[in-house]
């Protein structure tokens, strides 16, 4: 019953987690109260009734009314969330207001970075009070970087000090793209209930007040953590090695780079270089181990409390302690709080199965953190757990009799058949939440499991107290980032697949299950076909001589998927959003990836402007690519770009009159003209504007940033062959484009806009908004629809589709923000 009782839990919370928008208060407090109720008469009836029948019956009912408390507590727990959020009417305004900055702030290129607790209501510019939620992640630029009227940021700042800041506010948002990262559920999960930015803003300046108080536990191990995140970049040694040293003793993965993220991915290792629920996990298990060990060295320890009872609550005791000090984050919370109720059930001898354990434990981490179960690393740590506490073999006076050679073999066995299960036990949960694996992964791990926890990470803890030691944790680990450095570039050391349907995703994982379970060798190895549709799912393609479109979410920028049966064309490649940072990484490669993507046939790049071009670098290292059609003006150093492995792309000039034929799609470039370009021509007038049409007369009208001169000799010299049923909104939708004389020769069905959310360039234009109104064309606009895709079913909005009460969504008045448009 226990068992029923805590997948009940877990169910009626999973399913509180799929709703779209959340009901009114208090439906879900009635629900919770009525179904507690419910819950305890159940339970007690199943207990104490003495008929089979009856105590059957209360204990289904008991089941049933736990799922319904589940969802019930889990849907308040959202609606106190929600209302944190900032109000919309008080995005965009300046505001004052003083608190702390709290938690661990992050230090880039860019600026400063930080989470920041208001301390009592903002006032705006008429000096009127308004409450403000009750942590904000704000940015403070470097001055020179941010926009006009930000001021830069300081030189430092202090986890704990009080700020006096001139603000500017708007609501989470995110790029929502399918199968993406989900930015507004990991905010709303921390607790940020708005995002902005700090500026200067008279005649009240950026002001520190006071520094941490001396009195608050949380204030003072925040500003200790920071103080030795840096002392471990600044004796550390090389940036890419002091990066790596401050994620795992503070937790601050911020300090390593994109390069060095892409490294430890791509070899497998990337769980261990920051300090997430897996992290913390092993740790405990090791400081157990070790703990248990040096009390069966002591008879008077042994005497006064047994070994088991010291090594378990040992390991949850420095667990504790390593997730205080790396930040007290999501992750390592619900792994503390998972590994307490473990040892507690252990302490009180109960002898659940690991299977049980893991359960009441996910059950109550789910009760804590209900949003903890659309995070890949609860299920990874469950599983991790899992399998340490199966592995787990009775300790006896036969251990104490091996010698040390027998020790030393027996440890050595159990640890590479400890790396052998996880990595078959991981492998097709970690390809169904990430979409690829590192084939490399099992030999780096081999070595990089025990040499970072056992060498790197206590030398890096000790450097907390002898600061010398980090310039010697940082030489243990320079010889393992050279072994990686020799791994990552093998052929084959990622496999990557498209994103598995719900079905496969299902076989995969009984497959996997199937491998490791102690069950006999014919019945594992019936395990291996069920890998098979996880390991290549199925993929969608469009029909000979139709096209699928997808206009891709990636803020203030351009980036437009063509898909026909056997070809794929990108034309632009969004922005880059700072160092490291653009949208090829960020976004395009990972929607590559889950559609199954693995080369490009043509990278259409319309003109030079950073919006447009900021993710070719990364594409373009990442994917072969068969062609680059560029309106890049001549010694631009795009051009000459080389593609993985330094094989050369050929470059091919955009040049009205091009034209070919993939799959039966005609595609053709309609501007500029050949030898258009010449020395002061503005960058938009030379925008490669791309016609597709497939055999069904289904067109789309791709136009980079083409201003009204363009659009007028278009116009002019195709007439009703410009006709389009999709329209790439020129420039973004500014007042320099979309003229009447143009929207009236494409007539398109829809067009779309694609622009970052609240863009201080501030498009699309309303002037030109109500031009398309008047035109009676639906604008869809992806800062309010995400991702627009359309095929032969139809058309839809990512935001729309993969809605939940956590995402942002648009206005009532927003027009076709989340508009569906059929094919006809």
């Amino acid at each position: 019953m226990i068992a029923a009782l805590a997948l009940a839990w877990l169910a009626g919370t999973a399913c509180q987690l799929q709703q779209p928008e959340l009901w009114p208060t208090t439906a879900y407090g009635l629900m919770a109260g009525l179904s507690g109720l419910a819950l305890v008469g159940g339970v007690t009836a199943a207990a104490r009734l003495r008929q089979a029948r009856l105590r059957a019956m209360g204990a289904a009912v008991a089941i049933a009314v736990s799922a319904l408390l589940a969802f019930g507590l889990a849907g308040l727990r959202g609606d106190g969330r929600v209302a944190e959020t900032l109000p919309a009417a008080l995005e965009g305004i300046d505001l004052v207001t003083t608190g702390r900055i709290v938690r661990l702030p992050q230090v880039d290129a860019e600026g400063l970075h930080f989470v920041f607790a208001p301390d009592g209501p903002a006032r705006n510019a008429q000096g009127q009070p308004v409450a403000l939620p009750s942590h904000l992640w704000l940015s403070w630029p470097r001055a020179g970087l941010g926009e006009s009227g930000m001021a830069g940021a300081p030189q430092h700042a202090m986890a704990g000090e009080r700020w006096q800041l001139p603000l500017r506010l708007k609501r989470p948002h995110g790029a929502m793209n399918p199968e993406g990262f989900d930015a507004e559920l990991y905010l709303f999960e921390q607790g940020i209930g708005a995002t902005g930015s700090v500026r200067a803003s008279a005649p009240t300046d950026p002001k520190r007040l006071d520094g941490p108080r001396g009195w608050r536990l949380d204030e003072q191990l925040d500003a200790s953590r920071q103080r030795w995140r840096d002392a471990a970049l600044l004796k550390g040694g090389a940036p890419e090695v002091a990066g790596v040293l401050a994620a795992l003793t503070v937790g601050d993965q911020s300090a390593i780079d994109s390069p060095g993220w892409a490294l430890f991915r791509q070899t497998g290792v990337a769980h261990l270089m920051s300090i997430s629920g897996l992290h913390v996990t092993l740790f405990a298990w090791l400081a157990s181990a070790l703990i248990g060990r040096l009390w069966r060295a002591s008879p008077r320890l042994m005497h006064a409390w047994p070994a088991p009872f010291a090594a378990r609550w040992g390991g949850v005791l420095m667990a504790t302690g390593y997730a205080l000090v790396a930040g007290w984050g999501v992750p390592a919370q619900r792994t503390v709080w998972m590994l307490g109720l473990t040892v507690g059930l252990l302490q009180l001898g109960l002898r659940w199965p690991p299977l049980l354990v893991c359960l009441v434990a996910g059950a109550a981490v789910a009760a804590v953190d209900p949003w903890a179960l659309l995070q890949p690393g609860f299920w990874l740590s469950f599983v991790a757990v899992a399998l340490l506490i199966a592995s787990q073999g009775p300790a006896g006076a036969a251990d104490q009799a091996m010698s040390w050679r027998q020790r030393l073999s027996g440890v050595l066995y159990g640890a590479l058949r400890q790396q052998v299960v996880a990595t078959l036990a991981l492998a097709p949960l970690t390809l169904l939440l990430f979409e690829q694996i590192s084939i490399v992964g099992f030999f780096a791990n081999l070595v990089a499991v025990p040499w970072v926890t056992l060498v790197v990470t206590p030398l890096a803890l000790a450097g907390l107290v002898v600061s010398p030691l980090w310039a010697l944790a940082g030489w243990a680990l320079q010889p393992l980032l050279a072994l990686l450095r020799l791994l990552a570039p093998l052929p084959m050391a990622v496999w990557s697949v498209p994103a598995a349907p719900v079905w496969a995703g299902a076989l995969g994982l009984a497959g996997g299950a199937l491998l490791v379970l102690p069950l006999p060798w014919k019945a594992r190895l019936a395990g291996l076909p069920l890998l098979l549709p996880l390991l290549a799912p199925p993929v969608q393609r469009p029909e000979s001589g139709r096209f699928e479109l997808l206009a891709a979410d990636v803020g203030q920028g351009s980036a437009i998927l063509v898909r026909t049966a056997n070809h794929l064309l990108l034309h632009d490649t969004g922005p880059s959003y700072g160092q490291d940072n653009d949208a090829g990484q960020r976004v395009l490669l990972p929607l590559l990836r889950a559609r199954g993507e693995t080369r490009l046939d043509s990278l259409v790049l319309s003109h030079r402007d950073a919006d447009h071009v900021g993710g070719a670098p990364a594409l373009l290292a990442a994917l072969p690519v068969g062609e680059l059609r560029t309106g890049l003006e001549p010694g631009h150093a795009l051009r000459q770009s080389t593609g993985p492995g330094g094989l050369n792309v050929p470059h091919v000039d955009c040049e009205a009159g091009q034209s070919w034929d993939w799959d039966g799609v005609h595609f053709e470039v309609l501007h500029p003209a050949a030898g258009a370009w010449h020395p002061g021509l503005k960058p938009n007038a030379m925008s490669c504007v791309l016609r597709v049409a497939d055999s069904a007369g289904h067109s789309a009208l791709l136009t980079g940033d083409i201003e009204a001169d363009q659009e007028a000799a278009l116009a002019e010299r195709l007439g009703p062959a410009l006709r389009s049923d999709i329209l790439l909104i020129p420039h973004h939708g500014s007042q320099t484009s979309s003229t009447a004389a143009f929207l009236a020769a494409v007539r398109p069905r829809v067009a779309i806009a694609q622009a970052g959310y609240r863009s201080r360039f501030g498009h699309p234009h309303p002037a030109v908004l109500a031009r398309y109104a008047a035109a009676g064309i639906p604008v869809v606009r992806t800062d309010h629809c995400g991702a627009w895709f359309s095929n032969d079913a139809g058309a839809w909005c990512t935001r729309v589709v993969q809605r939940r009460y956590w995402h942002w969504q648009p206005p009532a008045t927003s027009p076709a923000g989340g508009a569906v448009v059929a094919n006809e």
